[in-house]
């Protein structure tokens, strides 16, 4: 058996779970939550805990039985608490903002990145150089946090881009290095 896939979900006061065949849709304080599972896995509700079981020991059943149980969590976590990445902006010149519902980089180039935030995702500037993003779905949040690191990310012989908040970025040596003969 899987041990995540067996280990129950509880459902705290204020989330609401409905399970319709594989579709399971989960709605709390910070918003509604569906989502369309496998048709091989059983999703139960007993008392205020979910229960994923498999119908047999299939390497896809016992790959689908620990992913189904960590999404059906994830779900009940983004709805309860959300979900946030933290990204960095290191480098001279290099600055973050927010204008009304747009993030405004200035990363360098001879122009502004700007990228919009939409309903599922939140974004935050408490400074000129770090960015925060907040929303319910895990993925999306990933995904956003992703795709504004890629306007700029880390360079390895400076350190400058923009990078996650405790991501090491592993730094080389420039031309003139220790090892090189004059």
């Amino acid at each position: 058996m899987s041990r995540i896939g067996r280990k129950p979900i509880n459902i705290p006061a204020g989330v609401d779970v409905k399970i319709d065949g594989n579709v399971v849709t989960v709605k709390g304080t910070r918003g509604t939550l569906t989502q369309s599972f496998h048709p091989n896995m059983a999703i139960t509700m007993e008392g205020a805990e979910l229960l994923v079981t498999r119908p047999n020991d299939d390497k896809d059943n016992r790959a689908l039985h620990g992913l189904t149980r960590t999404l059906l969590s994830n779900m009940v976590v983004g709805v309860t608490e959300g979900f946030k990445k933290e990204l960095d902006v290191l480098g001279v010149g290099y600055r973050v903002q927010k204008q009304g519902k747009d993030l405004v980089m200035n990363l360098g180039y001879s122009h502004q990145v700007i990228m919009s935030e939409n309903d599922d995702i939140k974004i935050e500037v408490p400074s000129p150089n770090k960015i925060i993003i907040l929303g319910t779905d895990k993925q999306k949040v990933g995904q956003f946090a992703a795709e504004v690191r890629e306007k700029r990310p880390p360079e390895p012989y400076k350190g400058k881009g923009i990078r996650y908040t405790g991501e090491y970025v592993r730094r080389k040596e420039g031309k003139a290095g220790k090892g090189s003969k004059k």
